[in-house]
């Protein structure tokens, strides 16, 4: 089996295919839990400080970075792969071929947008909130900040600034063309890809990289509005 998932390409789409099914159900806890901010700043903190870093969250996010990591490393493996098998064809300037998604040409490109995005979100939020209570960091010396589990005041700070709402923007339309057409491509590779049901999985993938994607950006377009009608924008 090990063999199966390392040696041939199903295999290793089968692995990617199944890694990006899980980190979409992240995301969608993620959306939901960042919903809350919302309409519940309090409620958010709470959903914070209950998480943090307590151990059943520390063992989830050690699991989240491994199923992160094996999803970029066959990810990389497989472009190499297909790079490979083009030989001198690779070189050659033609038109995208007639149905197929200028996301499916660019998923190398969008990963690695959603890569760095991921970057800017661990320096702007992981490492200040479980991070930071597991350095016993209390101070996060952000005035409106009462410290590691206070993410609704975490959230109005960030995107308080004009720059990483952009960037977060951006980040998010990356994400949404990656999964829009990861997705299906990961049922597909699964199993369900006869006629009947890649027509409704396609509307599917659509429906699920659209509502994920328009939850997160709500959370930033919001608190930046309240930014700007409160005076509080910061630049750097």
């Amino acid at each position: 089996m090990s063999c199966f998932l390392t040696n041939s390409s199903l295999g290793k789409k089968l692995v990617m295919s199944l890694t990006g099914c899980f980190l979409v159900l992240f995301i969608l806890f993620h959306m939901s839990m960042n919903l809350v901010a919302i309409f519940s700043p309090e409620g958010y903190n709470a959903i914070c400080a209950f998480l943090g870093a307590n151990w059943y969250a520390v063992v989830a996010s050690i699991g989240l970075a491994g199923l992160m990591i094996i999803h970029i490393i066959y990810a990389f493996w497989l472009n190499v792969q297909n790079h490979r098998a083009r030989g001198n064809d690779r070189y050659a300037v033609t038109a995208r071929p007639h149905g197929v998604e200028w996301s499916s040409q660019n998923m190398l490109v969008l990963g690695i947008i959603v890569m760095l995005g991921i970057g800017l979100h661990l320096f702007n939020f992981w490492a200040k909130m479980q991070l930071a209570e597991l350095m016993h960091t209390h101070d996060l010396g952000i005035a409106g900040v009462t410290g590691p589990t206070d993410g609704a005041g975490l959230i109005a700070y960030t995107f308080s600034n004009p720059i990483f709402s952009v960037l977060y923007l951006v980040w998010l339309l990356a994400i949404w063309f990656h999964i829009n057409h990861g997705f299906w491509s990961a049922l597909q590779t699964i199993g369900w890809n006869n006629v009947v049901w890649m027509k409704r999985i396609r509307v599917l993938s659509t429906w699920v990289s659209s509502i994920l994607m328009l939850g997160f950006a709500a959370v930033v377009l919001l608190y930046f509005g309240r930014a700007i009608c409160d005076g509080n924008l910061w630049f750097y």
